[in-house]
C-alpha cells in the first residue's frame, strides 16, 4: 500500500521539489496540500494532483481560493491547516513551511501520531524540548528533510546500533554562502541581491538570507542538539565550500565518516518520505575524480556572529532559541525590505536577546508568549532606528 503524504507549504521550494518526488513514485500518495498565501499557486497543485481539499493559514487567501475554486474545499487560517492535518489520513505529513508558523503544523501532526518529515528547523529550534517530548508521548517519528540532518541521521542510525558511546562529534557543514570570505566591513555594504544569490542551493528569500548571514547553521546547530541528544559542546559547524559532504561523525575509535553527495534536495526529500527504505531518484551521480578536490575552513564568528549567537542562545536554554528565531525573522525580513543593513540583522537579534530574559520552556503557551515578545521587541529595534 502507498505511502499517504500531506505536505505543508507546498509552493515553496521544497514543497515543489517533495512533489517531483512523489509524482516519480509508486510508493508515495499525495493526500494533501497547504500554503501559506500563494493560493494561485496552491489550487493549481491541487488539480493537478487530483485534490479537493487544500488550507491556506492565510485566510485572505483563502477565501479567494474558495471564490475560484468552486469545485474544491479550501480550509483557512492556523485552524484550517491543523484540520486538514488531522481529517487527512496522512501517514506522513513533509512540514516544508517556512519560519516559526510551522510549529503549529508540527504540533498538529506530532500530536495526533503521525510521523513528520521536518523541513521547518524552526519547530526544532523554538519548541526544543517539547516538540521532542510530543513526538516521544504519542510515538510519532521525526524524520529530517534538511541535508545536513538526513546525512547525520543516516550516519548516526548506522552506528548507534554498536552501543552507546559510539558517536563522539558532529560535524555539521556550510557552504559559506554568497559571501564568503568577505569580512565585516564589506559586509556593510552589501544588497538584497547579492545576498539572494547562492553558490550552491536554490531557495526561497528568508532561507537564503539566513544561509548568507550563516544563522541557518546556528538553527541547524539546535535542531541537531534535539534530534540526535547530543551535548553542543560536541556539535563543529565548519566551512565547506563544495557542498559534497553533508555531514559527517567522529567515532570513539577514532574513525570519521561522511555522507557525501551531490546538492540535490529531492535526495533528503526522498530519504524521509520512504524511510526505512530507499527509493531510485533520476538525480546526477557523484564523481570523485570530477570533484577533484574537497575543502574546509572555520567559520568567521567576527564577520558571521549570527552562528555564535545561536550556540549562545542554545546554552542558554528555555525560551532563548525561541526568542533568537523570533528576531531573525523580524531582522531578515526587514532586510529583504530594505529597512536595515545587512551587518544589523545580527545586531537586532542580539539586541533582542539581551532585552529579554530567558523563561523555563514549561509548555506551549510560554513559547507563543516568547516569541510574541521577541517579535515586538525585534520590531521596535528596526522601527526607531536605533539598530
Amino acid at each position: 500500500m502507498a505511502r499517504r503524504v500531506l505536505i505543508l507549504g507546498s509552493t515553496g521550494s521544497i514543497g515543489v521539489q517533495a512533489l517531483d518526488v512523489i509524482a516519480g513514485s509508486e510508493e508515495l500518495e499525495l493526500v494533501g496540500l497547504s500554503a501559506g498565501t500563494s493560493w494561485e499557486k496552491l489550487v493549481e497543485q491541487a488539480r493537478a494532483g487530483g485534490l479537493t481539499r487544500v488550507a491556506l493559514s492565510d485566510e485572505a487567501a483563502a477565501a479567494r481560493a474558495a471564490q475560484a475554486w468552486p469545485d474544491g474545499t479550501v480550509l483557512g487560517g492556523p485552524d484550517g491547516v491543523a484540520e486538514l492535518v488531522l481529517e487527512s489520513g496522512a501517514d506522513i505529513v513533509l512540514n516544508a513551511t517556512v519560519g516559526s508558523a510551522g510549529l503549529l503544523g508540527t504540533i498538529a501532526a506530532l500530536g495526533d501520531g503521525i510521523d513528520l518529515a521536518l523541513a521547518n528547523k524552526e519547530s526544532l529550534v523554538a519548541g526544543g524540548e517539547l516538540v521532542m517530548a510530543l513526538a516521544e508521548a504519542t510515538g510519532a517519528q521525526i524524520l529530517p528533510v534538511d541535508s545536513e540532518h538526513a546525512a547525520l541521521h543516516q550516519l548516526i542510525s548506522a552506528e548507534r546500533a554498536a552501543g552507546p558511546g559510539t558517536v563522539e562529534r558532529l560535524t555539521i557543514t556550510a557552504s559559506g554562502g554568497p559571501f564568503r570570505g568577505f569580512s565585516r566591513e564589506q559586509l556593510e555594504s552589501v544588497s538584497v541581491a547579492q545576498a539572494l544569490k547562492h553558490p550552491t542551493w536554490t531557495m526561497g528569500g528568508k532561507i537564503t538570507i539566513d544561509s548568507a548571514t550563516l544563522m541557518n547553521k546556528g538553527l541547524e546547530l539546535i535542531e541537531a542538539h534535539h534530534l540526535f541528544d547530543v551535548p553542543y559542546s560536541r556539535i563543529d559547524v565548519v566551512v565547506h565550500p563544495q557542498s559534497i559532504i553533508h555531514g559527517a561523525v567522529a567515532l570513539c575509535d577514532g574513525a570519521v565518516i561522511a555522507h557525501l553527495g551531490l546538492p540535490d534536495m529531492r535526495v533528503p526529500i526522498a530519504y524521509a518520505l520512504h524511510y526505512p527504505e530507499r527509493a531510485e531518484l533520476p538525480v546526477a551521480r557523484l564523481d570523485l575524480i570530477a570533484t577533484a578536490s574537497l575543502t574546509f575552513e572555520p567559520v568567521d564568528l567576527v564577520a558571521f556572529p549570527a552562528l555564535r549567537l545561536a550556540r549562545e542562545a542554545a546554552q542558554s536554554g528555555g525560551t532563548a532559541p525561541c526568542i533568537l528565531n523570533a528576531a531573525n525573522e523580524v531582522a531578515v525580513h526587514a532586510f529583504l525590505a530594505e529597512r536595515i543593513a545587512f551587518t544589523r540583522i545580527a545586531e537586532v537579534i542580539e539586541a533582542t536577546l539581551d532585552a529579554l530574559e530567558s523563561q523555563p520552556l514549561s509548555e506551549f503557551e510560554v513559547l507563543f508568549a516568547a516569541d510574541r515578545e521577541a517579535r515586538e521587541v525585534a520590531r521596535g529595534l528596526v522601527g526607531a532606528g536605533t539598530i
